[in-house]
């Protein structure tokens, strides 16, 4: 079982920036892709970044990249996203997952553990 809490959401202003972080509980997280993703109101969740499980390689959504950057320490068992040059779009609740497979996944149903959520809100 593994349990994932994420911290680190709030207000801030375009342009501004945001360090999300997940903290995961259980012996897997060193094991497990991490990913995030994010659903906007009255939007589908959507596939942020992702981070395969040694840390190597990760990938990022287009509509992010270049801004936003997906880091784990497996030491604490936790992954971070970076955000920054944040844009009104960004607003959105942000949900941490751990995959079932070690390599990076863009694909949801790939994703077996999800967090309760952290609201990012930019304003402009």
């Amino acid at each position: 079982q593994v349990q994932l809490v994420e911290s680190g959401g709030g207000l801030v202003q375009a342009g501004g920036s945001l360090r999300l972080s997940c903290a995961a509980s259980g012996r897997t997280f060193s094991s497990r892709a991490m990913g995030w993703f994010r659903q906007a109101p009255g939007k589908e969740r959507e596939f942020v970044a992702t981070i395969s499980a040694s840390g190597m390689r990760t990938y990022a959504a287009d509509s992010v990249k270049g801004r936003f950057t997906i880091s784990r320490d497996n030491a604490k068992n936790t992954v971070y996203l970076q955000m920054s040059g944040l844009k009104p779009e960004d607003t959105a609740v942000y949900y941490c997952a751990g995959g079932t497979i070690p390599f990076i996944t863009t694909i949801q149903k790939e994703y077996d553990y999800w967090g309760q959520g952290t609201q990012v809100t930019v304003s402009s």
